[in-house]
C-alpha cells in the first residue's frame, strides 16, 4: 500500500468530519473523531476537548487516552491552565515547553509533566463571538507548531464547532444549550460504562471506550444509549 501524503490525510480528516454532520448525528462521536484525527495528523501523544453547556461550567467530553483527560480535569478543578485560558479568551494558547510555565500554572505544569507531556497547544472551539470549549493537543517533546499546522488545527476545530452550532445558534440558543448539555450528560454515562467494562472485562479504560464505540458504530446506536445499557447491566459486550 502506498503511504498517504500529509495532504491526503488532511483531506480524509475533513471528509470524515463532514460525514458526521447529518441529521441527528452523535455529538460525542463527532468530538471523539476530531481528537483521534488531530492526534494522528499532528503526531501528538494525546488530544482532548473540554466543552461548556453555556453555563460557564467546563467538562472533558473527549480524549484520546486517560493521560490527556487527567491533565484537562486538573485544569478544570484549578480553574486555570492553557485549556481553560483558550476557552476564556477565545484564542489559541501555545506552550512549547511546559516546564517553564510553573509561575503561571503550577498545578498544570506538575500534572502535565507527571503524565510525561513536554509541550501542548490549545485552540478554541469558536464560531464568531461564541466559544463553546477548546481542543487541546499534547506532545512528549518540546517545541511549537508551524504556522501551517496551527492553521490546520484551528480549521479542524472550526469544522467541529460549526457542526455543533450550525445555524441553530442564530435561530434558537436554547437548542444549542440543550444539545451541549446532552453531550455532557452522555459523557458521564460513558465514563461510568468504561468503569463497568474495565472491571468486568479486565481491560484498560481506553480499551473499554474502544469497545463501547465499536459496538455503537457497528449497530448504529448512539454512544450514550450503549453506555446506559452497560451501566444498567442490560448489555454485556
Amino acid at each position: 500500500m502506498v503511504p498517504q501524503t500529509r495532504e491526503g490525510q488532511l483531506l480524509e480528516t475533513f471528509v470524515t468530519l463532514a460525514d458526521t454532520l447529518v441529521a441527528d448525528y452523535d455529538v460525542v462521536d463527532l468530538l471523539c473523531t476530531l481528537v483521534d484525527k488531530c492526534a494522528a495528523l499532528l503526531e501528538a501523544a494525546a488530544a482532548g476537548i473540554i466543552l461548556s453547556a453555556g453555563d460557564g461550567q467546563l467538562e472533558v467530553v473527549a480524549s484520546t487516552n486517560e493521560r490527556s483527560r487527567l491533565v484537562e480535569l486538573l485544569q478544570l478543578r484549578a480553574g486555570s491552565g492553557p485549556c481553560v485560558e483558550s476557552f476564556l479568551t477565545g484564542r489559541a494558547v501555545a506552550v512549547p515547553d511546559i516546564d517553564t510555565v510553573g509561575e503561571v500554572w503550577p498545578r498544570f505544569r506538575a500534572g502535565a509533566l507527571e503524565q510525561g507531556f513536554a509541550s501542548m497547544h490549545a485552540v478554541p472551539l469558536r464560531l464568531r463571538a461564541t466559544t463553546i470549549g477548546s481542543l487541546n493537543l499534547f506532545w512528549e517533546r518540546t517545541g511549537g507548531l508551524s504556522e501551517a499546522d496551527i492553521n490546520t488545527v484551528q480549521a479542524l476545530a472550526d469544522v467541529a464547532t460549526i457542526g455543533i452550532l450550525q445555524e441553530r445558534a442564530i435561530r434558537e440558543s436554547d437548542i444549542v444549550r440543550q444539545q451541549l448539555q446532552r453531550a455532557l450528560n452522555s459523557r458521564v454515562l460513558i465514563e461510568q460504562a468504561k468503569g463497568v467494562l474495565a472491571y468486568t472485562h479486565d481491560v484498560h479504560m481506553g480499551d473499554a471506550f474502544d469497545l463501547i464505540r465499536d459496538y455503537a458504530r457497528k449497530n448504529g446506536i448512539p454512544l450514550a444509549d450503549v453506555a446506559e445499557q452497560i451501566v444498567n447491566r442490560a448489555l454485556s459486550l
